[in-house]
């Protein structure tokens, strides 16, 4: 049976990894050992790669949630004799609640299968594949647990049902009663390491895993509108966090394309700069201010001492700097789409927007950065520094261009806002010889940006210095603090992209950009409400809620024409864009018409400091 198209999966977390599983009961996706570990079951990027079903034997249909304020998926399966339930879970460490859930969870995937009409045959296909599919274990069963060892990996299945073995593969079947139980209980352990894979029960790795989701749901109450999409979009960050370091990697997923058939194919399980500041003001609009600071934290540690040479602009979970990309040549891709890569190569790249992404998130997190340690103040330091020779060097830009280099208006900008928090920052990171060059070379930032950024003939701010290509990154301006979204030019520029580059309410990046980008499509709406244009940022916004699948969750792009979600999923930055234009919505809406509680977060309209 063929996997299902991205957006029919739902997404499971434990802090370290996660995992899709489909409509139909089947596990598509997971890599155990970490978010960019290797797969154990690899369906969605080709038929042979691995998965793990548990369905009714005949036709049915299937309806799905998420137990409240929790990552624990419940799908309903309805036949012509009766309906089941199976219930699917990631286990978080037993009794880990609040902010220490994700931070040593035992890597056990559990399914339990409840009963619940009538009479329903149901099969089980357990077919792991290590390595991305290249390698096929033998299965073995003692005392009722099936082992599955080969290379570094070891899997071991515990069920209370008969599951016969086969080559690689094990299957079986059972009847679904009112009132009956089937439990499974997966557990994965490196091979060389001491310990044999756990296996609790799975009831009460379910119950735990309700317990820590909620116990997390219940320090986070964002008061803002679109209260429900933003808690959910909140929570699937926290998903996206690997809780040893407090990394938010891009996305859980390799080499979904961004148009089917072609090869935009990249690995997101990375964790980027360039999302940074923009992670931190969702979780605080969210009100998970402690997952903002472990965040900054993160950076920090990861970054270490910086000189001369370019900033990385991603790394791994844990800080890795090599992300050396190459192919899968084994897989046949999502849909046939080709190259399947892990890695990335865009860690090699100049991206000098990231200059701006971390001391702009250093800014929001000022106040829990007092008193500043000396290797952060070194840090932004140093990082200023760079701003002021490298935004005048051109970079492969934020959407990671793999052909040349240019002057791209978004990296001028953020190298910009580098430069405007370095000098809000004042003597806190410098001296005041430092605090005046930082100064003199924002403002011939900003000078240029308005220069030679803004185009005549076109009518807008575009992509890059002297060009005349449309590029929805510059929609960051306002959004910054660079530009007033009232103002006249920044005003035409919104207007045009959107009657140029939106379809269906949903923006694409560039003219000839395959599918509608959805953090920009939200920039969009954010824009447009802090113009003053409230009804319409709402309209937006709502046309973009609608585009979620059933279980409340985005990839990266949606196909404008078809309504089809495309790329990694799911994506963190279409969930942080939901987060943040809801956030200046209900602020601007609080302006307009004077209301009250509106959400409380980091601001860029404060006084400068020190300067």
């Amino acid at each position: 049976m063929r996997t299902g198209r991205i957006s029919e999966h739902g997404f499971l977390a434990d802090g370290h990894s996660a995992a899709l599983v489909d409509r139909a009961g089947a596990v598509n996706w997971w890599c155990p050992p970490r978010f960019d570990g290797p797969s154990v079951f690899g369906r969605l990027l080709d038929d042979a790669a691995g998965h793990w079903s548990i369905r009714p034997a005949g036709e049915f249909t299937s309806t799905r949630s998420y137990l409240d304020d929790t990552l624990v998926l419940r799908t309903v399966f309805t036949t012509a004799t009766g309906t089941a339930a199976v219930t699917d879970a990631l286990a978080l460490e037993p009794g880990a609640r609040g902010h220490r859930i994700g931070l040593q969870s035992p890597r056990v995937l559990a399914r339990v299968v409840e009963g619940l009409s009538g009479e329903v045959p149901m099969r089980v296909d357990y077919a792991p594949r290590f390595e991305y599919g290249r390698v096929n274990a033998y299965l073995t069963e003692t005392d009722g647990v099936i082992g599955a060892t080969a290379g570094a990996c070891r899997l071991e299945l515990r069920a209370n049902v008969p599951l016969t073995c086969g080559e690689g593969a094990a299957s079986g079947r059972f009847t679904a009663r009112p009132g009956s139980t089937h439990h499974f209980t997966l557990g994965y352990a490196p091979t060389y390491r001491a310990g044999a894979p756990a296996l609790p029960d799975a009831d009460q790795v379910l119950a735990d895993a309700v317990a820590g989701w909620r116990s997390w749901a219940d320090l986070h109450d964002y008061h803002g509108d679109y209260r429900d999409l933003v808690r959910r979009s909140a929570m699937v960050v926290q998903g996206m966090t690997y809780g040893p370091s407090g990394a938010v990697v891009a996305a859980a997923t390799t080499s979904i394309p961004e148009k089917l058939g072609g090869d935009r194919n990249y690995d997101y399980r990375f964790v980027w700069l360039r999302d940074f500041s923009l992670t931190l003001q969702a979780l605080w609009l969210a009100a998970c201010p402690d997952e903002a600071d472990r965040q900054f934290s993160w950076v920090a540690r990861a970054m270490g001492r910086i000189g001369d040479e370019p900033v990385p602009i991603m790394y791994g979970v844990e800080g890795e700097r090599d992300l050396t990309e190459h192919g899968l040549d084994h897989l046949a891709g999502y849909a046939g789409s080709r190259p399947v890569v892990i890695g990335n190569e865009a860690w090699r790249q100049r991206q000098t927007d990231v200059l701006g992404e971390v001391l702009d998130a250093a800014w929001l997190m000022r106040y829990y950065l007092d008193p500043m340690s000396a290797e952060v103040r070194q840090l932004l330091h140093d990082l200023a520094d760079q701003a002021v020779g490298e935004w005048r060097r051109p970079d492969a830009g934020m959407w990671e261009a793999r052909d040349v280099e240019r002057h791209y208006v978004s990296s001028k900008v953020q190298c910009w806002t580098a430069l405007d928090r370095a000098v809000r920052f004042g003597t806190r990171i410098g001296e005041p010889a430092d605090v005046a060059r930082w100064a003199a070379a924002r403002d011939e930032v900003r000078a240029a940006v308005l220069r030679r950024g803004w185009n005549d003939r076109v009518g807008a701010y575009t992509g890059a210095f002297d060009s005349d290509e449309l590029d929805a990154s510059v929609l960051i301006m306002p959004l910054v603090g660079f530009l007033p979204a009232a103002d006249p030019r920044m005003r035409a520029t919104i207007d045009l992209m959107e009657r140029q580059l939106s379809r269906n309410g949903l923006l694409r990046r560039w003219d000839g950009d395959p599918a509608g980008f959805l953090i920009c499509s939200f920039w969009l709406a954010a824009g447009l409400a802090e113009a003053g244009e409230l009804d319409r940022a709402r309209r937006l916004f709502a046309q973009l809620a609608a585009r979620v699948n059933d279980l409340g969750l985005y990839a990266e792009q949606i196909d404008e024409a078809t309504g089809e979600q495309l790329g990694n999923f799911p994506q963190a930055f279409s969930h942080i864009g939901l987060i943040n234009a809801a956030g200046r919505i209900t602020a601007a809406a609080g302006r307009l018409g004077g209301r009250t509680g509106a959400p409380a977060g980091p601001t860029h309209e404060m006084e400068d400091q020190g300067a």
